[in-house]
């Protein structure tokens, strides 16, 4: 993709985006490097602008259906699309599919276990999926009707993926083990997107699954209500993430700190990303709403595909062949990070506190982390953790997790290791049913942190 391009031609059908330079103090005429053009951002521009005056020609009737943001970061956004702009989405599951399924030879039943409805992941995954040599279910995010539908077609292909967010995809395999699904003789694959995992979880979740090849039979995508996918995880991704997994010191030099970001590979023709000087990210990529170097926001870099490969091997690791693409790393949002005792408190490392098989075999996955103040106003880290369903709270449940998370939070965050006094390391941990409505609702995207 070809920046420049993309900026003139924005410049020239876009009514809102002229308007936006102006405010800028950018002459449109004076751009000859990408480099001078503003920063596009949500709050900056898509919520400051009619959405007709973002489209090209002003027109909004020229799409064909819309997606809605989850509104994780304020009110939710409108992104209008056409079927032309779902082209390179379609590729990016192709990728998956084809190249790392090889669905094109093996019969393939996919299951689509995100919500449907407004929300970019349900609709717009059964768009691309039927553009594809396999067979589409959508039963959306409700369990028994998802292992319903499991259980009457899935012997009938040779493979069947379960296409979801990856708490909920957990719930799902957990709840057919629970009633006899045979999901080994279904020879199951995951597509997963949304949130970043461990490889302690991946390896859990296939073993349940009776996935034997982790590294072929999971992948993870990168995307956003913007844009839809941005990029996908291959089998040389996951590969080299699961070297750096086990290698926290080559972690912090490739991606600046040890915790583990989501690894994926994109394509620049049609998605560009840049790492912004605060360590953020901002792409771009062509639509009905064009986005000229967006600040999406999320944590991470972008690195080359040699670079990488390179650097491990120096390192002792060969991860083989795999597609001339460069990766992006992603981390996620700042905003969903906890501070306390002056330390950044990630979720992902609650969550592979969360991934010892005793616990782990009585919760989903999902929990809520927070700082609470106690009626001295000595502030305490908080962790509300929804239990599987069927199992029971009790009060040496919450010892062994909350033990167990703060094992987890001392080895991986070295901030929090060295900030937080040792006598308030232990979170407090709460245990709720699942689909607490309170901290885990039905239908909603699921948010890890509360401020």
């Amino acid at each position: 993709m070809q920046v420049l391009e993309l900026f003139r031609d924005a410049v020239e059908s876009v009514p809102a985006y002229p308007v936006f330079l102006r405010e800028q103090g950018v002459d449109p005429a004076s751009v000859t490097d990408p480099a001078q053009i503003p920063l596009m951002t949500k709050q900056g521009y898509h919520q400051r602008f009619d959405l007709p005056q973002r489209c090209r020609g002003g027109r909004l009737d020229a799409a064909a259906t819309v997606a809605v943001s989850s509104g994780s970061s304020g009110r939710p956004t409108v992104w209008p699309r056409t079927i032309a702009d779902e082209a390179p989405v379609t590729d990016r599951f192709a990728q998956v599919f084809l190249d790392g399924f090889r669905a094109g030879e093996r019969s393939t039943l996919a299951v689509v276990c995100f919500a449907l409805g407004n929300w970019v992941g349900g609709m717009y995954t059964v768009a691309a999926c039927r553009r594809l040599p396999v067979t589409v279910a959508a039963p959306g995010n409700d369990i028994d009707e998802i292992l319903r539908v499991v259980g009457e077609l899935g012997g009938h292909f040779e493979q069947t993926v379960l296409l979801g967010y990856p708490p909920f995809v957990k719930n799902v395999i957990d709840a057919g083990v629970a009633r006899g699904v045979d999901w080994p003789s279904l020879r199951v694959k995951l597509v997963l997107a949304g949130e970043v995992f461990s490889e302690q979880w991946r390896d859990l979740v296939a073993a349940r699954a009776g996935i034997s090849d982790p590294e072929t039979g999971v992948a993870s995508l990168y995307g956003t209500a913007d844009a839809g996918v941005l990029g996908n995880e291959t089998p040389l991704s996951v590969r080299l993430r699961r070297f750096l997994a086990g290698r926290p010191d080559l972690a912090a030099a490739v991606f600046g700190e040890p915790r583990l970001p989501t690894l994926v590979q994109y394509d620049p023709a049609t998605r560009l990303f840049e790492t912004a000087p605060d360590g953020t990210l901002v792409f771009s990529a062509d639509g009905t709403v064009p986005l000229v170097r967006y600040h999406i926001a999320d944590e991470g870099g972008v690195l080359p595909k040699e670079e990488l490969v390179g650097f491990c091997r120096e390192h002792g690791f060969d991860p083989g062949d795999g597609p001339d693409q460069p990766f992006v790393y992603v981390f996620g949002r700042s905003l969903f990070t906890v501070s306390f005792f002056g330390a950044n408190v990630y979720p992902e490392n609650v969550t592979v506190g969360l991934e010892r098989a005793d616990i782990s075999a009585w919760t989903t996955g999902r929990f809520v982390l927070s700082t609470v103040e106690d009626e001295d106003r000595d502030r305490h880290l908080s962790v509300v953790v929804e239990l599987a369903p069927g199992a029971g709270a009790s009060a040496e449940r919450e010892r062994i997790a909350a033990s167990s998370i703060r094992s987890e939070l001392v080895r991986l965050n070295s901030e929090f290791a060295h900030y937080v006094p040792e006598g308030s390391q232990t979170p407090r941990v709460e245990l709720r049913a699942a689909d607490d409505p309170e901290f885990f609702p039905k239908g909603v995207k699921h948010r890890y942190t509360r401020r």
